[in-house]
């Protein structure tokens, strides 16, 4: 039995989140239907971790086994098949015991927000109409580095033995029409990066300040954080892991 990744591009608009539920159309599962069919034999795969209804991906992994070499042309038959808003972008053969999830060793977020009004970005960005004070967010960024449990961020039903995560990089950047929050850790909680986003904007429009902002932390508990910012302005944007599980 062979072990590959696959990369992953979506909008998820159209989906109600990554993992596959019950009577709801999800990107792992529209995956595994097309993979299944290629390979002509039910199939599973498995994927870095979940994004919720709305959320996109630029890249996203998984993992599936199959027990022969995969063709050249398997990229161009599953894209084939899937719909116009998921991509595969990679096939890649790893070692055997390799998993997608649990070998990953940080991913990586972006948050999207425009401030200028457009129809061309509506489902892929957030219309955000104030202007914001990027020295004073980067300083909450350079909080949020600093600190270590997040349960103040953390959807409140969520099954996890802790909330400690460790935030290698926040910041925000302006690049063209837009402002890129980006957030890259070892993990992520469930809905985290929507909390911490939601509540930077309430720093920015001064209905909290740096030190409530930093007490925030300390409650351990979702009500003292801002409002969660919508899905479709949030992608899963990078997973990384160690090169020795690849082959060659």
């Amino acid at each position: 039995m062979m072990r590959y990744f696959i990369d992953i591009s979506y909008n998820g608009k159209n989906y109600h989140g990554w993992q596959i539920q019950k009577n709801a159309v999800t990107v792992q599962s529209t995956i595994q239907d097309v993979i299944s069919k290629i390979l002509g034999k039910s199939t599973d795969i498995v994927g870095s971790g979940r994004t919720d209804t709305g959320v996109h991906a630029k890249s996203q992994v998984a993992h599936f086994d199959v027990n022969k070499e995969v063709d050249n042309d398997f990229i161009y038959r599953v894209n084939a098949f899937l719909p116009q808003d998921i991509s595969i972008n990679s096939v890649t053969q790893v070692v055997d015991n390799s998993h997608a999830r649990f070998d990953a060793i940080s991913r990586e977020y972006i948050y999207k927000i425009h401030d200028l009004k457009s129809p061309f970005v509506d489902g892929l960005s957030t219309f955000y109409n104030k202007k914001i004070n990027m020295d004073l967010i980067n300083e909450a960024c350079s909080t949020i580095m600093k600190n270590s449990d997040f349960q103040s961020f953390s959807k409140v039903k969520t099954e996890v033995k802790n909330f400690n995560c460790t935030i290698s990089h926040a910041s925000i950047r302006r690049k063209n029409n837009f402002y890129l929050f980006k957030f890259c850790a070892n993990r992520f909680l469930r809905g985290m990066v929507r909390a911490l986003v939601g509540t930077l904007l309430q720093l920015n429009e001064g209905k909290i300040n740096l030190k409530e902002f930093k007490l925030i932390f300390e409650k351990k508990n979702r009500e003292y954080a801002g409002p969660s910012a919508p899905p479709y302005g949030l992608y899963l944007n990078k997973v990384n892991y160690n090169s020795d599980i690849f082959h060659g």
